[in-house]
């Protein structure tokens, strides 16, 4: 390969950036159709009742979707800079490129765009995911034949196991954990729901709560083990560090989410819980079947030359009634 002049060396795998999240795309999708569905079935319910279901559907939906989404983000963590570095192997050519970091849970996405994106004829403009579900030493060395600039190159390694750093053991194990937490919390979601829609109000708050401190759990787990040994990267004439990012955020904000309506309802279920119950439609099929019986009762009476007679009532009834 040393014997090109100004010409990057030809390598035969073609590069495949990474664009977006295949799992992440369906989560989306998935909750979408559920909220749609569930909305369409909001005509049929009738007086105040359609407002609060239209809102416990939403939130409810986005709860759900959050818990499961980040799980496949690439942004729990987030590192960018802008420098003058040497882009491939065996040349001297210097680019000015912005340069990215992002962390998740299964892996890193490593992003490289020039300043202008258009230098030595070549488009700079890359996106890479490296994996460490499995071993991110395949995908490093995947990355090697590829021929991939220099600067994703050397981010990518120090994630290697061989790395000083050992950015692989406190990053893979953190975000193993979260996720696992993560994944309860949203088993507490989905009880939740079950039980608000039996309704047991009382219970329903326990398990939101129950998924609030999961969801937090999880974020403590990746703050925590991430800012064991944290490692300062240093390409051409710029450095960056890691810091927590989107998700990582939207994940503190859900589980405050949570937490609140999970007091709420255990606070209103103790302090009004006919109120509640009201709101929940507790009980109300049931009174709704005794008053459409005592008016089938009063409907069927007979009028005869004038007179009016009503069929004749029980004693349990009567005492109903007064």
């Amino acid at each position: 390969m040393t014997f090109y002049d100004d010409i990057y060396p030809f390598y035969p795998r073609q590069r495949t950036p990474f664009i977006f999240s295949g799992p992440l795309l369906a989560v989306i999708l998935v909750f979408l159709v559920l909220a749609v569905s569930f909305l369409l079935i909001l005509p049929g319910i009738r007086g105040k009742s359609r407002l609060l279901w239209m809102f416990r559907i939403m939130i409810s939906s986005f709860i759900g979707a959050v818990i499961v989404a980040i799980n496949f983000t690439c942004d729990w963590a987030e590192a960018r800079t802008t420098a003058n570095a040497t882009y491939k192997s065996f040349s001297n050519a210097v680019v000015n490129a912005e340069i990215g970091l992002h962390v998740g849970l299964y892996g890193i996405n490593v992003t490289l765009r020039g300043n202008p994106v258009m230098q030595y004829n070549e488009t700079i403009d890359y996106n890479e995911m490296f994996s460490w579900q499995d071993s991110i030493e395949k995908d490093y060395e995947e990355a090697l034949e590829k021929g991939l600039p220099n600067p994703i190159l050397y981010i990518a390694e120090k994630f290697t196991l061989n790395s000083p750093c050992g950015l692989i053991f406190q990053y893979k194990y953190s975000g193993r954990y979260a996720s696992a937490t993560l994944w309860t919390a949203f088993c507490c979601w989905v009880v939740a729901n079950i039980l608000l829609s039996m309704p047991v109000i009382l219970y329903a708050g326990y398990m939101m709560m129950a998924t609030a401190a999961f969801i937090f759990f999880s974020v403590a787990s990746f703050s925590t083990i991430m800012n064991l040994h944290p490692c300062i990267f240093s390409i051409g004439n710029g450095f960056f560090e890691t810091e927590y990012s989107h998700s990582f955020w939207l994940a503190i904000a859900t589980g405050a989410l949570c937490a609140v309506i999970g007091i709420l309802l255990v606070v209103f279920h103790c302090m009004t819980p006919e109120k509640v119950n009201e709101a929940f439609s507790v009980g109300l099929d049931s009174f709704e079947d005794e008053d459409m019986h005592y008016g089938e009762g009063y409907l069927n009476s007979v009028c005869f030359d004038g007179v009016t007679t009503a069929p004749s009532l029980s004693s349990s009834t009567i005492e109903h009634i007064s």
